[in-house]
């Protein structure tokens, strides 16, 4: 099936990079997946939920937030309120494509910036978080210096992978009310978290699941990693995110945006 190459601004100007899957024939609606901390829209978990939505008749955009894989930018420039300025930009450039209803994957701090960024998107009608924290903060837990901090910048270590950030990232996560958002969401949400995830603790998304008000779901992947590197996995992770969107993202919900096309 055609993949289309996408460009658009982001939060600080810079140039994001974005694969748009289309179906064959009319999509059914739209989503878009936002990738974890440090990773990018090519790793395995956003591949894997890209093309089996694809063949299921969705229009999917993955796409790399500034300043990782092959988004412009730096990453040291940026915050968690760059995140989710990124993912409302990456929003707008997918249902420009003329696809919709839409809705919105989030994995780890992607899905941070998707509960933040959602009560904004009056186009979102259906939400979904995998392995996700309950608050940017978390993220300070997972960070590991390496050396002493050259002014306004240091390297951490995350992951396996040495990168560089700013002060400037880690005093602004303070600045998220990410249960607040939940609040406020007004939408249908599916938390689906590894209870033996050693990134982010279940017990994180168990607390999404608890800030979040009706209607909502919370669907424990057994077995799994933080990143779903398991082919296995990765079928029941699209099989649970399938029937979510399914059941929320193609139910008329009273507003404007049109049902799905059927299957």
């Amino acid at each position: 099936m055609p993949t289309e190459d996408l460009r658009f601004p982001g939060s600080t100007g810079a140039q994001l990079s974005g694969v748009l899957h289309l179906p064959d024939g009319t999509a059914r609606g739209s989503i878009l997946l936002a990738h974890c901390f440090t990773c990018s829209k090519d790793i395995q978990t956003m591949t894997r939920l890209a093309r089996g939505l694809e063949d299921a008749g969705y229009a999917v955009l993955r796409f790399d937030f500034t300043g990782l894989g092959d988004s412009e930018g730096e990453l040291a420039e940026t915050t968690v309120a760059h995140s989710v300025r990124d993912l409302t930009a990456a929003t707008t450039a997918l249902l420009a494509r003329g696809a919709g209803p839409c809705g919105i994957l989030g994995h780890s701090l992607g899905g941070a910036a998707a509960l933040l960024a959602t009560p904004r998107l009056h186009t979102v009608r259906s939400v979904v978080t995998l392995n996700a924290p309950s608050s940017p903060t978390h993220l300070r837990r997972l960070l590991t210096r390496d050396g002493a901090p050259t002014g306004e910048r240091f390297t951490v270590r995350i992951g396996g992978r040495d990168v560089e950030l700013s002060q400037g990232f880690l005093d602004e996560l303070d600045a998220h009310d990410q249960a607040g958002a939940v609040a406020e969401l007004a939408r249908p949400l599916l938390v689906i978290h590894a209870p033996d995830d050693r990134v982010v603790d279940v017990t994180e998304g168990e607390r999404i699941f608890a800030a979040a008000r009706q209607p909502k779901a919370f669907q424990p992947l057994i077995g799994a990693d933080h990143l779903v590197s398991d082919r296995g996995h990765a079928q029941q992770l699209l099989e649970m995110v399938l029937g979510w969107f399914d059941r929320t993202l193609c139910a008329p919900t009273g507003g404007s945006a049109p049902p799905c096309a059927p299957r």
